[in-house]
């Protein structure tokens, strides 16, 4: 046992050699430095010397009076309330561990009171949280606790990223209600602070430094309470292990005060007077009032039971210097004092409130009763109105009736009209297919003369070719030389007769679409080359106009994509659609030949392409455009307006026909004094 009580001092004498040489100071001065010297304005320096004192708050207490007072004085000459409020808070916390406990909590209420005003929650936190450790100092752990519990509902509002001083107030909670014999509700908010500890990932980037030290200490006292010495022994060396990096001297202090306070329980007199030295050095060097107390006391009855006088007025004497200092009948009055005080003025604020609140549901009953009286004259009002209105609409029900009875007359009349309109239009829609249909009957014949005439002189030849080869086969004996020629005659026979075959076909397409496009639309989907049947109806439309115009020319330009090839249409909707769009815009194109300018060149131009998503068709001409009044009306079948030429129903005619039949687009882009493109779309569901 002796053997092993050896190691363990052997082993805390090396930790706290090791860790000596961090103890110059916090892991977060050299940053917050840094972040000082790159400031850029005053606020912020005023902030960063409060985060700058509070990391010497447990290691050098000049210091921290240093760099308060810096950024008080810094705070005051701006005015920055909030900056007043933290640099107060971190000199409190000063007065507080030097043992001037009544002072500390004079300064931590006039912090309070600016926090309050510059809506600082993060600052009006900590100074709450403060201000309860000066109670628990004195073991008044009631109103500890009523500032522990205003703190934590602050810092869970606020959901501050710096969770260690949530871990504080958590801890401290635990501390008090340890204090208070409550051993359930301390292990439950104990616990609750270590487990936010293990996980928070900011206690290391705080000013504040990492709360381990303490939550640790804390743990090992409710084991001692609990009746688990060893587990209360091993919670304090871990607290005095994690207090070397930060630089927590008073957590060291505590710890090793713990650990004597244990082992003279436990009647082992060396290891007690070990630790008791230990942390009444560390509590002097700071100085740590508290922490001198209680050390000076436990090592004075220890050299009492010993009988060494000399020791024993020694560290009597350190200890009545503490307690003169921390328990000083004077400062005690005037802690009370100032805690009356404290609380008369938060008294006063909540009487304050009640009779604003009762101020408030009189001046609200007022109003009410005001409210009501005014309701009650409109209702009074209301009613008069109300009479004069019923005999006035007894009056006005006779004519109303009469009314009715006329407008039933004109309804029904209208719905005869309606009818009447949508029979003429019927008829006008009709009229305008037939129309197109005559109109095309022009390019109708002249694409089928072509191919007719070739059908005839390419018979004529093929029958002249017959006869020379029957003369050859009369002669009888045939020659090389004849065999030849026999040869090459029927291979332009041959070729004649399918230049027929074409020509026939190229007749018959052409006569069947025709046939389809006078059909009544009821006609089904077939493969189709839609290439083909573009520029089919594209050369049919032109040599229409040009029938009727004979002074008309223009230039076809033809951009088919091959990858549109073969789809399923119908295609006489296609062919009526495509019609009207060709017709609109070779009309255009004509106009403006008529219009004589000189270097003006006649020209449309067709071009497919195959998309993702379907067929995109444009069509392009250099005529004359569309004004605005006219693409207003371009798509409607019995315009109101300006129409853009006389071919606008077929327009409208193919608008319908692609959108509504086709599931498709069309759209008109005009660019003035240059072409006018039409864009249809044929969605592949169409196709």
């Amino acid at each position: 046992m002796i053997r092993r009580e050896l190691k363990s001092l052997l082993l805390l004498a090396l930790l706290w050699v090791s860790s000596s040489t961090v103890w110059a100071q916090s892991p977060q001065t050299k940053y917050l430095r840094q972040a000082l010297a790159a400031a850029t304005s005053d606020t912020a320096r005023v902030l960063l010397l409060a985060d700058l004192s509070a990391t010497y708050r447990y290691s050098h207490f000049d210091s921290v009076q240093q760099y308060a007072r810096k950024g008080l004085l810094l705070a005051q000459q701006l005015g920055y309330t909030k900056g007043q409020g933290r640099c107060l808070s971190r000199i409190g916390i000063l007065l507080s561990e030097r043992g001037n406990l009544p002072q500390a909590l004079r300064i931590d209420l006039q912090a309070l009171r600016l926090n309050e005003a510059s809506h600082d929650t993060e600052g009006t936190a900590r100074t709450l949280n403060q201000t309860g450790l000066l109670y628990y100092a004195l073991e008044d752990f009631v109103p500890s606790l009523r500032y522990y519990f205003r703190a934590r509902r602050l810092y869970e509002q606020a959901q501050v990223k710096d969770t260690s001083q949530l871990i504080s107030v958590l801890t401290n909670i635990g501390a008090s209600y340890e204090g208070q014999g409550q051993l359930d509700s301390a292990s439950l908010f104990l616990n609750q602070a270590w487990q936010l500890t293990r996980r928070s990932t900011s206690v290391h980037q705080s000013c504040w430094g990492n709360p381990a030290p303490y939550v640790l200490r804390e743990l090992g006292l409710l084991q001692v309470a609990l009746g688990h010495p060893d587990a209360a022994l091993a919670y304090y060396r871990r607290s005095a292990q994690a207090a070397g990096p930060e630089n927590d001297l008073r957590s060291a202090c505590r710890a090793y005060q713990y650990m004597a306070d244990l082992y003279q329980t436990r009647q082992e007199p060396d290891s007690c007077t070990y630790y008791a030295r230990k942390a009444l050095q560390l509590g002097q060097s700071l100085p740590f009032i508290i922490g001198v107390v209680r050390t000076s006391s436990l090592l004075t009855d220890i050299f009492r039971s010993r009988n060494q006088p000399d020791s024993t007025l020694k560290y009597m004497s350190i200890m009545l210097m503490a307690q003169d200092s921390l328990y000083n009948p004077h400062r005690i009055k005037q802690l009370d004092a100032i805690g009356f005080a404290e609380q008369q003025r938060l008294r006063q604020l909540e009487d304050e409130q009640i009779q604003y609140r009762a101020s408030a549901r009189t001046v609200g009953l007022l109003v009410g009763v005001s409210v009501l009286l005014i309701l009650l004259t409109l209702m009074l009002r209301h009613n008069r109105q109300q009479q004069r209105t019923n005999q006035r609409l007894l009056t006005l029900n006779g004519r109303v009736t009469q009314q009715a009875d006329e407008l039933k007359v004109q309804r029904d009349s209208l719905v005869r009209t309606l009818k009447e309109l949508k029979i003429t239009q019927g008829q006008l829609m009709l009229r305008e297919k037939m129309a197109s249909l005559g109109e095309l009957m022009a390019g109708v014949a002249y694409e089928i003369q072509h191919p007719v005439n070739n059908v005839r002189k390419f018979a004529a030849i093929s029958v002249e070719l017959c006869k020379e080869v029957r003369g050859e086969l009369g002669k009888g004996k045939i020659s090389t030389y004849d065999q030849e020629v026999m040869d090459e005659m029927l291979q332009n026979l041959g070729q004649n007769q399918e230049k027929i075959m074409h020509y026939s076909q190229r007749a018959e397409s052409i006569v069947r679409g025709m046939q389809e496009y006078s059909q009544d639309g009821n006609s089904p989907r077939q493969p189709t080359n839609l290439n083909m049947l573009a520029e089919e109806y594209l050369r049919l439309t032109y040599h229409d106009l040009r029938a009727k115009h004979h002074m008309f020319n223009c230039a076809l330009l033809l951009y088919p994509d091959p990858a549109v090839g073969w789809v399923e249409v119908t295609r006489q909707e296609v062919g009526r659609a495509l019609v009207g769009v060709f017709t609109t815009a070779l009309y255009a194109v004509q106009q403006r030949q008529t219009m004589g300018e000189e270097d003006y060149v006649p020209q449309v131009s067709l071009t497919t392409t195959r998309t993702r998503q379907g067929v995109e068709i444009r069509f392009r001409d250099n005529g004359v455009g569309f004004s605005e009044a006219a693409l207003k009306n371009l798509f409607q079948r019995f315009p109101t307006g300006e129409t853009p030429n006389d071919n606008s129903l077929g327009l409208a005619l193919s608008y319908d026909l692609i959108t509504k039949r086709l599931m498709g687009t069309l759209k008109v882009l005009p660019q003035k004094d240059e072409y006018t493109e039409y864009q249809i779309f044929l969605p592949l569901q169409a196709l």
